[in-house]
């Protein structure tokens, strides 16, 4: 693990650095943002690629008893009858007399507006799912809702989803996707939004195991996280008590992040029983219970269910890699990224934009893209580019100098956590990146 010199760092520097790096925009932000909605900027989008790409490698592709799906936005309103959405997906709110604010009756202390000043009066529930027409009519037949989870479509796709599979209990369906939730009090930068992305996983198990799996997917997710480079210092499992746990949920624990502002959750893994196999079967009168061949024997299979977002994910991993060492002219901002987390890999930086330089350049860039992400990059000076590379978490830069055109036909590899830098037959460039991400991985994950 490479040596941090920043414990935690506050939200308003990981703002500014998204912002200036190309991390994170807010959304609309030319006529003046749309609340608690945000845009990823083309370094941002790289980073959220590959936490999604490699939850689904570690969850779903390097797994025999897990497939994917991916289901459509939009489902039919009987759905979240059925799931407890439409009777529980709600806060207590109060609303101010005076300003009409409204704030989660948990958050406010007495019936004093926080804003104003004004009364607040009784509390009311408010569903948290957004509601839309389907249809050019809009009336009551017409209303359908915003999913805000993924995981019900692949409830009711179990059976189709087993069928097709051939899959045998235990096995796990998994999806990426967007949901919505209309937060009444969003923030803390992407934490928590009305549009997020959502890595869910539902599997599927006999009744009588489904501690046993709660156990493993509690222990498993926490070790996806650390073994991608979140400290262990920073991460943490927390079990609900009685009084937190869903309507649908026998047990959960949240893997937890010790963010700028205090620890958060990150993900939340759940022992859902039978609650909504049970429930869809009687809503839409198909029988969603699995005969097992194995044991002769049919049954309600139990769900445990491994939810983490992918947004809170990006977040936590560009908290924990903020690094900042020196002081004045010397100081130093750098993402320590995982190799595998990092937006880029490699980063190609002729010493300058000087025409017998600029060809060499190239053709290594062209020869690094399709072996490693890669970024070009000849704006500014060379010191400038290593500070700008650091400052998106880049672990390595080939830079390509007049020596090597005109005597050594070799390059500098730069290394970012510790500035260190070796020369390298160009060549030997590919093998040579290899093995200085190989040994920075091992690093991270020494086991």
């Amino acid at each position: 693990m490479p040596e941090y010199v920043t414990d935690n760092t506050t939200l308003e520097s990981l703002v500014s650095l998204a912002k200036r790096r190309g991390f994170i925009f807010q959304s609309s932000e030319i006529y003046g943002g749309l609340g608690s909605v945000w845009d990823y900027g083309p370094v941002g989008v790289e980073l959220k690629r590959n936490i999604k790409e490699l939850w689904w490698k570690s969850f779903v592709r390097d797994r025999e008893d897990i497939v994917g799906m991916d289901a459509s936005i939009l489902m039919h309103p009987s759905v979240w009858e059925a799931s407890g959405h439409l009777d529980n997906f709600s806060d207590p709110l109060v609303q101010c007399g005076s300003c009409d604010r409204r704030f989660r009756e948990t958050n406010v202390k007495d019936k004093t507006c926080p804003e104003c000043g004004g009364t607040l009066g009784d509390s009311r529930q408010f569903n948290l799912m957004f509601k839309t027409f389907m249809g050019p009519l809009e009336n009551t037949s017409s209303v359908v809702y915003m999913r805000p989870e993924t995981a019900q479509a692949m409830f009711v796709n179990f059976d189709n989803v087993q069928t097709t599979s051939r899959k045998k209990i235990p096995f796990g369906i998994a999806q990426i996707g967007k949901s919505f939730r209309n937060e009444i009090t969003p923030g803390n930068f992407t934490y928590r939004t009305r549009e997020f992305e959502q890595m869910e996983m539902e599997f599927f198990c006999e009744p009588e195991t489904d501690e046993k799996w709660y156990k493993y997917w509690t222990e498993f997710s926490r070790n996806w996280f650390t073994s991608h480079g979140i400290r262990e210092s920073k991460i943490r499992i927390r079990k609900h008590t009685k009084k937190e746990l869903p309507h649908y949920s026998k047990a959960s624990s949240d893997i937890e992040f010790n963010f700028p502002w205090g620890w958060g959750e990150l993900e939340t893994i759940s022992n859902r029983s039978d609650f909504d196999l049970i429930s869809h079967s009687k809503k839409s009168g198909r029988d969603l219970s699995y005969f097992d061949p194995d044991k002769n024997k049919r049954y309600t299979p139990y769900v445990v269910e491994p939810a983490m977002g992918a947004d809170r994910s990006a977040l936590a991993f560009l908290s924990d890699a903020y690094d900042e060492e020196g002081t004045g002219k010397q100081k130093r901002t750098v993402l320590r990224f995982h190799p595998d987390i990092a937006p880029f890999q490699v980063a190609v930086l002729p010493l300058s934009r000087n025409d017998s330089l600029v060809p060499t350049a190239r053709s290594i860039y062209k020869s690094l893209i399709t072996k490693f992400n890669t970024q070009y990059d000849d704006s500014q000076s060379i010191g400038r580019r290593y500070r700008r590379q650091d400052e998106i978490g880049t672990p390595l830069c080939v830079t390509i100098d007049f020596d090597t055109i005109q005597k050594d036909n070799s390059v500098t590899i730069r290394d970012r956590d510790d500035m260190g830098q070796i020369r390298v037959d160009k060549e030997k460039i590919v093998e040579a990146i290899n093995d200085r991400i190989t040994r920075l991985k091992k690093s991270y994950n020494p086991k």
